[in-house]
C-alpha cells in the first residue's frame, strides 16, 4: 500500500495523465505459429494433424500455408500429397498450373474437373508456387 501511495503521489506532482485506451498488438503468437507449422513440416506431420494440434480449421492452415509460401519460404509438402492422391493426378495438375496464366483456384476446378477437391488444389498450388516460384 505504500508503493501504490507513492507511486500515485509521484503521478500526480509530475502531472502524468493516464491514457485512455492502450492499444497491444501481438505478432509474437502469428510468428510462432508459422515456425510450429514450418517445424512440423519438416518433420512430415500430416497436415490435418498439424491444424487440430493449433486448434485450427483445415482452410485457416491453408491461409496460414498461402501466407507462408507468398512471402517466400519454400515448404515441401509432398508427402503430404503423395498419401492423399496419386502420383498421375498431381503431375496433371502441376501441369496445369505450369501452363495456366492465372491462379485461381476456380479457373482450375473449371479446366481440370470435380476429380479435385479445392483444398486439393490449394494443396498443389501451394506445392507449384513453392517449387517453382520461390
Amino acid at each position: 500500500k505504500p508503493f501504490v501511495s507513492m507511486i500515485q503521489k509521484y503521478v500526480e506532482d509530475n502531472e502524468i495523465e493516464k491514457p485512455m485506451e492502450i492499444v497491444v498488438k501481438s505478432v509474437a503468437n502469428k510468428s510462432a505459429n508459422k515456425i510450429y507449422i514450418i517445424q512440423n513440416i519438416d518433420k512430415k506431420i500430416p497436415l490435418d494433424t498439424i491444424a487440430s494440434s493449433k486448434g485450427i480449421s483445415f482452410n485457416d492452415l491453408l491461409d496460414e500455408l498461402e501466407a507462408i509460401v507468398s512471402s517466400g519460404t519454400k515448404v515441401n509438402i509432398r508427402y503430404y500429397l503423395n498419401d492423399i492422391m496419386d502420383e498421375d493426378k498431381q503431375l496433371d495438375a502441376m501441369d496445369y498450373f505450369r501452363s495456366s496464366q492465372s491462379d485461381s483456384i476456380d479457373t482450375a476446378q473449371n479446366e481440370l474437373g470435380s476429380d479435385y477437391s479445392d483444398d486439393e488444389l490449394r494443396l498443389l498450388r501451394l506445392t507449384f508456387v513453392s517449387e517453382m516460384g520461390n
